[in-house]
């Protein structure tokens, strides 16, 4: 990130709020932050944030239901930005315990609560609403974005390119009612489609239903509809050793509108497997242009 973009978020946020779920991200986003001067503010969730990265960091530890409670905290620290970052399980109603707050969003939406990417864009009116302004985690880690082309040493192969394309076309299609970002092919045939369960939970499943004989792709997109400012599709070191370990050929993902978690690692477990990791212009990406 350039000095003068460095000094400008500076100017503009006096300190940014870190909603921070599970994994690495939230971590990352506090460090690139920190790095530059910009002062944070942690919102950790019980069970679902890694409280290491509350360590030195002025922070909170709420609970999903308690939206009410995180709003008053971050207005007590002047909080007006925010960056929503990192996994959330979600979980059932009754393991809510709403305050009056999410009672109210609930009953104001109901249906609209139940699906990612509603429930995702509804939270962002919401906040807006109450005076906030939501951010990109990409705004303020500018390396984060996967860039077009081969990480790494391999490249898909023709048989390859024939299950990115199916994938390309199934991935945006359940992305577009909103039931999960992720698919794996081989052979032209869906193994799975991503719902509930999430990226790692789908490739272990599909461990166990892969054919004999090599192949086998998952193709990770953003949904159409998607919010670009939070719950971008992501993968990371994690992502390439649990394919790897299912027999994958490899892992397609969305160019520019996705995630890439330590590219460098990445890289090195993708080569160490023989593995492809590419990322793809969805948007401009015809059938039959991968394999010429």
């Amino acid at each position: 990130m350039s000095a003068q973009k460095e000094s400008s978020l500076k100017s503009e946020i006096p300190i940014l709020g870190i909603i921070a779920g599970g994994g690495s991200l939230p971590q990352r986003l506090a460090q690139a932050c920190e790095g530059f001067g910009l002062e944070t503010f942690m919102v950790a969730f019980d069970g679902h944030t890694d409280t290491g990265i509350l360590e030195g960091r002025a922070h909170m530890v709420g609970r999903l239901g308690a939206v009410g409670q995180i709003i008053k905290t971050l207005r007590a620290h002047n909080i007006r930005d925010l960056v929503l970052i990192g996994s959330i399980k979600r979980p059932h109603f009754s393991e809510l315990r709403p305050d009056l707050f999410t009672a109210g969003f609930m009953l104001r939406h109901g249906m609209k609560a139940l699906g990612d990417n509603d429930i995702l864009s509804t939270i962002r009116d919401e906040l807006e609403k109450e005076g906030f302004t939501l951010h990109g985690v990409h705004e303020f880690v500018d390396d984060l974005l996967t860039q077009e082309g081969a990480l790494g040493k391999y490249k898909p192969g023709k048989a390859d390119w024939v299950d990115i394309e199916r994938g390309l076309d199934i991935s945006q299609r359940i992305g577009s009612l909103d039931v999960g970002q992720s698919v794996i092919v081989q052979g032209g045939i869906v193994l799975g489609v991503e719902a509930a369960e999430g990226t790692d939970e789908l490739i272990q499943r599909c461990a166990l239903l892969k054919r004999k004989g090599p192949g086998g792709v998952l193709v990770k997109t953003c949904k159409p509809q998607q919010d670009r400012d939070f719950d971008l599709p992501t993968i990371g070191p994690d992502t390439i050793e649990n394919a790897a370990a299912a027999g994958l050929a490899g892992i397609a993902v969305h160019a520019g509108h996705s995630l890439l978690v330590d590219p460098q690692k990445v890289a090195e477990i993708a080569d160490r497997n023989k593995m492809f990791v590419i990322g793809l212009d969805v948007e401009n990406h015809g059938p039959g242009q991968g394999s010429s």
